[in-house]
């Protein structure tokens, strides 16, 4: 009599491995979770992470993967569509940036609670030197897309200026995506960090306008500038 083989672990232990690992790394970062914790909080076998992902590293690169494959496709969509409209032969600046923020906010303040753990995670990335490799293979080539989307919008910005204006937007993005609850307790609970949509608009409506008056003071720059080389 021939024995059976071993079935294959199903598919939906995979997921779930990813699903309890997102939330403990958002929580607790890397360093703090162990495979047997991710294991625990799955319902699966201690051995079945490894038998998937290889090793914690592994895990790690997996669930950062997942999301961020969906997420950079609704933005580069997004992208498309505001390249499209455009006002003088110029795509429209707002509609830039919201093409950037809009896909995160919306995933954000859904039902999933798994985005929310996602874009906490990703805030946790950002910050640290430690996974910056992560960031630059995930999201870069994106990243790179938008700023030359930007340039588009605001021909007479300098690229130096563009980048850092850049670098603080992501920095506001990702400060927001962490949910800390700080605004909570420094607003006396006027704002609430996880209203998604509330942030978001406010978001978007300050970095339009911070763009714009970047455009302005670029453009007084250059006046100054040709005007010193007339009375030169």
């Amino acid at each position: 009599m021939t024995a059976k083989r071993a079935s294959p672990p199903a598919p939906a232990g995979r997921e779930k491995i990813l699903d309890a690992a997102e939330a403990l790394f958002a929580e607790r970062g890397f360093f703090g979770v162990t495979m047997r914790q991710i294991s625990e909080r799955a319902g699966v076998d201690v051995a079945l992470p490894n038998y998937y992902f290889g090793s914690k590293q592994g895990l790690f690169d997996g669930v950062f993967l997942r999301r961020a494959e969906i997420l950079n496709a609704r933005r580069s969509e997004a992208l498309e569509r505001a390249l499209a409209t455009t006002a003088d032969g110029r795509p429209e600046l707002a509609g830039i940036i919201d093409a950037f923020l809009r896909p995160i906010r919306d995933a954000q303040s859904s039902a999933d609670v798994g985005w929310r753990n996602y874009c906490r995670l990703v805030a946790l990335v950002n910050s640290s030197p430690v996974w910056a490799r992560m960031m630059t293979s995930h999201f870069d080539a994106l990243v790179s897309k938008f700023v030359s989307a930007l340039r588009l919008a605001l021909p007479d910005v300098e690229m130096k200026d563009l980048y850092w204006a850049y670098h603080f937007l992501s920095g506001s993005l990702t400060l927001t995506m962490a949910d800390t609850g700080r605004i909570d307790a420094l607003s006396g609970g006027l704002c609430h960090s996880e209203n998604a949509r509330d942030a978001y608009a406010h978001m978007k409506e300050f970095y339009t306008a911070a763009f714009v008056g970047l455009a302005k003071s670029s453009a007084r720059s250059a006046t100054k500038k040709a005007s010193r080389r007339t009375k030169a």
